[in-house]
């Protein structure tokens, strides 16, 4: 079923979702399960299961330095229909421009086709650690616009080398990111908004937030948005803090601003145990005053851990 038919289905009422990371290799799928299994109470009509680009390893042959190319999270497609199957709940892959040519990225949208799962996330990705700037892959998008528009070619029977007459076309609903406090590499939040337009008018069916940590930018946002002519739902994303080094590394990787109530509150922490509740205190509400107005869905970054997420989902839901 479709996000934007969840949405519609519910009637006004917000629902609950979140977001997974797929193991590393080598490790069990059952880990994932745990972390999902005490959120499933709280019926989310959908997961949404990121993934990864390649990233590069460093070996060691013979007193020298060797770097290789490896995926480190594989399987998303695999993991979204195991989650599927064994939850019976929907799935949402994350599809990437970065790391994949747009041969790779069709041969996914297909799979996720037989697999009837209807809904993807269209991102560009972040750039590799070598890079200063996202590179696109060889034979790859270089924006989500692009990404979106190959997905709704794609609904249309449109194939990258043809055009195939089938009565059997995908229908994928495209979720895309939306940036309260824009994107890092944009130049303005005026500027970031056109490009959200844009995504829209490609075919995006829905957005769905960067995290925020003061409910107002998130609502600014939104009136920007319609004040644009982006009507599609936007759907908030919360991240819970929890480590202290989140005060640092959340700003500096993403770009956004921590309110100084918070930064307070976790600075007099003693211990990152404490940080955690700090983090699910202020999450809680922030939720609460979202879900009074009204928004879609409360979408949680779980980040492989899933028990701050339950503390939080236990208050409101």
């Amino acid at each position: 079923m479709k996000i934007t038919d969840h949405i519609k289905d519910a009637k006004g009422k917000t629902l609950f979702s979140f977001e997974i990371i797929p193991p590393v290799k080598g490790h069990k799928i059952q880990e994932l399960y745990d972390n999902i299994d005490p959120l499933m109470e709280f019926k989310p009509p959908f997961i949404d299961v990121t993934t990864s680009r390649e990233e590069y390893i460093y070996i060691d042959r013979s007193g020298l330095l060797d770097k290789k190319l490896t995926r480190m999270r594989p399987g998303t497609v695999g993991i979204c229909a195991s989650i599927k199957h064994k939850y019976d709940v929907d799935t949402v892959p994350h599809v990437l421009c970065g790391g994949f040519t747009k041969e790779e990225t069709e041969y996914l949208l297909v799979d996720c086709h037989y697999l009837g799962i209807e809904n993807v996330m269209a991102l560009r990705g972040d750039a590799m650690r070598e890079e200063k700037y996202f590179e696109p892959t060889k034979g790859g998008h270089p924006f989500a616009i692009n990404l979106v528009e190959q997905i709704q070619n794609l609904n249309c029977g449109k194939y990258l080398h043809e055009v195939v007459e089938t009565d059997d076309c995908s229908d994928f609903c495209i979720g895309v990111a939306g940036y309260p406090e824009k994107h890092l590499e944009a130049p303005s939040l005026q500027s970031d908004l056109k490009r959200l337009k844009e995504k829209v008018d490609a075919g995006a069916d829905y957005v769905v937030t960067q995290m925020f940590f003061d409910n107002q930018k998130y609502f600014e946002f939104v009136n920007a948005a319609r004040e644009m002519e982006i009507h599609v739902p936007i759907i908030p994303g919360i991240k819970p803090i929890a480590v202290k080094r989140h005060l640092n590394l959340l700003p500096q990787v993403f770009k956004i601003d921590l309110p100084e109530d918070l930064v307070e509150s976790v600075v007099d922490c003693k211990d990152n145990k404490a940080v955690r509740q700090v983090g699910v205190e202020w999450a809680i509400q922030q939720s609460k005053e979202l879900l009074a107005a009204g928004v879609p869905v409360l979408h949680y970054y779980s980040m492989g851990k899933s028990d701050n997420i339950q503390a939080i989902a236990s208050a409101l839901f």
